[in-house]
């Protein structure tokens, strides 16, 4: 919640159970909307100092050695000494165990 700070502020002694209604309809009336202006000409965020070139990133695939599985639960590639069992057949890692 936004924190108006040109508001008059109470002192520390009063409650604002003592604030008459009058008052506190006023500050109802008075709360800031919840819409956000929005720039319709913006597309995206721009991190600062990050310029993103029109160059393509290339990675080489590795085809998976034999003594590697693919875990069933994360998908992720790890050697045989993680994998802690095997669930209908298909293998687990120990961390998702």
């Amino acid at each position: 919640m936004s924190t108006d700070y040109d508001a008059p502020r109470h002192p520390v002694g009063t409650d604002l159970a003592e604030d008459s209604l009058e008052e506190l309809t006023a500050r109802r009336a008075n709360a800031q909307s919840p819409s956000v202006d929005v720039d319709e000409s913006d597309t995206g965020f721009e991190l600062p100092g990050a310029e993103l070139p029109d160059e393509e990133l290339t990675v080489p695939v590795v085809p998976m050695r034999l003594d590697e599985f693919r875990c069933s639960s994360c998908f992720l590639v790890h050697h045989r000494s993680q994998l802690s069992r095997e669930k209908n057949g298909a293998p687990v890692c120990r961390e998702c165990d």
